[in-house]
């Protein structure tokens, strides 16, 4: 369809898709993103399912569910392995999706994601990598786990930034969970994950919930 604007709009003389077409497209766009991400393995992960007692985890349980319920900006998740961040994203992104049946989320362990686009690279024909990279950078719920786990080559660097620097440009809902050291990840991306205008950052100070309860006399077994 064509907008009956005058000469000089923004929108004269371009071809726009309608309605039903523009549904049509969202649909495909979350169908191909679900089959992409990891969230439907991670179906479990729910605030439900999540034990907020943890010494360490009632404020960030808060904070996670706050953000679910607005999906606005960015949520930074940051601490030990085993804190719960990687849970508490999942809860976002899954209480997000069941609000939103057509929204294209994505979900993916950053050095996955990486290797899949790295998957669909032809420099030969860059077709199929060019709509797959927009389609992740311009989902409508991002969640990039384990940031700063990738094996940093100059391709990855330029390529993980790109993606979170158009997200932050267009500020677009984005989860971030990380256990890497701030300093061990780029100072242009970190600078961006820290903008308090538009992330909420959150350090995740508790145990590893996955040896809690582990004592030194099982480990001598």
């Amino acid at each position: 369809m064509r907008f009956d604007v005058m000469p000089g709009d923004p929108k004269f003389g371009k071809l726009f898709p309608c309605v039903c077409t523009a549904e049509r497209q969202q649909a495909k766009l979350s169908r191909e993103l679900s089959s992409l991400s990891q969230l439907d393995s991670l179906r479990h992960l729910t605030f439900e399912s999540f034990d907020p007692s943890m010494r360490g985890t009632e404020s960030a349980f808060r904070i996670a569910r706050e953000y679910a319920r607005a999906t606005d900006g960015w949520l930074v998740l940051h601490g030990a392995v085993g804190v719960g961040k990687t849970h508490l994203a999942a809860a976002v992104a899954n209480a997000y999706a069941a609000r939103n049946a057509q929204a294209a989320v994505y979900f993916r362990v950053v050095p996955d994601l990486l290797d899949q686009l790295r998957a669909t690279f032809d420099p030969e024909n860059g077709v199929a990598y060019d709509e797959r990279f927009q389609q992740i950078r311009n989902a409508n719920l991002l969640v990039l786990d384990d940031l700063g786990t990738e094996h940093t080559t100059a391709w990855a660097s330029e390529k993980l930034f790109q993606i979170i620097n158009h997200r932050y440009n267009e500020q677009l809902p984005t989860v971030i969970t990380s256990n890497a050291r701030l300093d061990r990840i780029e100072d242009r991306i970190v600078s961006r994950m820290l903008d308090a205008r538009l992330s909420r950052y959150v350090f995740v100070d508790a145990d590893d919930y996955r040896v809690r309860g582990f004592t030194q006399s099982q480990e001598l077994r």
